[in-house]
């Protein structure tokens, strides 16, 4: 039987996804407003990116390329695809996998639209390891948006499964903030994007897990409100057959003894015969 929502339940099961979706866009604006006004931590973007450059080295160059391409939009529709097909065939439920990739859908369109609204022009070629690779627009760095919210939404998802995982929670939380700072490094390092570029991207990426939050736990209250748990029914209302182990055990308790105890019916024949006897004795004149 489905029941109607109310207002107080609503907004008990939304406010952490309106939380960390006002996070993220106030996060976002705070750094635009950086870039925009070309004050605070704008002022480093360059800089670190010119010392950057100047510092790479054969090895570490072509380990942070293969972080950069694994999670750039070649290979990580890829990866996502394989997560939502490996947690569908494990669970057998198409809500989180749906929810997965909805998530990364969502954070490919936001980026794509930042990028033309902003319109930030790339780092000067002769600062990426690549002259000339990326010439898209710069704001918000989309790979790392991507690579957040894929560990964001699958870590949040996962907790949703068993919040009780605590050790794998915290784990998880590990290894998802050493992708975020790998991903977002890269980027700096290879000289395609700003650190503000990487910071914005990361405030989208908490964005987009509100989100999928608000519409989890939407989800769950509206399972909730459509088959709601049985409440057990007050001792005087409930049924014959809930009360028929107490009975037998009090059957069984009592079979074969005597609830008015030994003597009892001596004790009443004597009070008949001192009753009869008083009744028969002679009368005083």
């Amino acid at each position: 039987m489905t029941h109607r929502m109310r207002a107080s339940d609503v907004a008990l099961a939304l406010w952490p996804a309106v939380i960390l979706v006002a996070l993220g866009a106030v996060g976002f604006s705070v750094v635009l407003d950086w870039v925009t006004e070309r004050e605070d931590l704008w002022r480093l973007d360059e800089p670190l990116l010119e010392w950057l450059a100047g510092g790479r080295t054969e090895g570490l160059t072509t380990f942070l390329t293969g972080v950069t391409n694994l999670f750039g939009p070649v290979f990580l529709p890829i990866v996502v695809a394989v997560i939502a097909l490996l947690w569908w065939r494990v669970t057998r439920s198409w809500w989180e996998p749906a929810l997965l990739v909805g998530a990364m859908v969502l954070s490919t369109v936001l980026s794509v639209t930042l990028k033309l609204a902003v319109g930030r022009t790339r780092p000067a070629a002769d600062l990426m390891s690549i002259p000339g690779a990326e010439t898209s627009g710069s704001f918000p760095s989309g790979h790392t948006i991507g690579a957040t919210t894929l560990v964001l939404v699958v870590g949040y998802l996962l907790w949703h499964e068993d919040a009780e995982a605590s050790w794998a929670l915290a784990g998880w939380t590990i290894a998802s903030l050493a992708v975020i700072v790998l991903v977002g490094a890269s980027r700096l390092y290879l000289g395609y994007h700003f650190l503000t570029d990487v910071l914005a991207g990361a405030c989208v990426a908490v964005a987009v897990l509100g989100v999928v939050a608000g519409l989890e736990r939407w989800h769950d209250l509206s399972l909730e409100r459509r088959d709601p748990p049985e409440r057990p029914a007050p001792l005087g209302e409930a049924a014959d057959e809930d009360l028929a182990w107490a009975r037998a055990a009090v059957d069984d308790a009592t079979a074969g003894v005597d609830l008015d105890g030994p003597g009892s019916d001596g004790a009443a024949d004597g009070a008949g015969d001192q009753g009869g006897g008083g009744g028969s004795g002679p009368s005083r004149a």
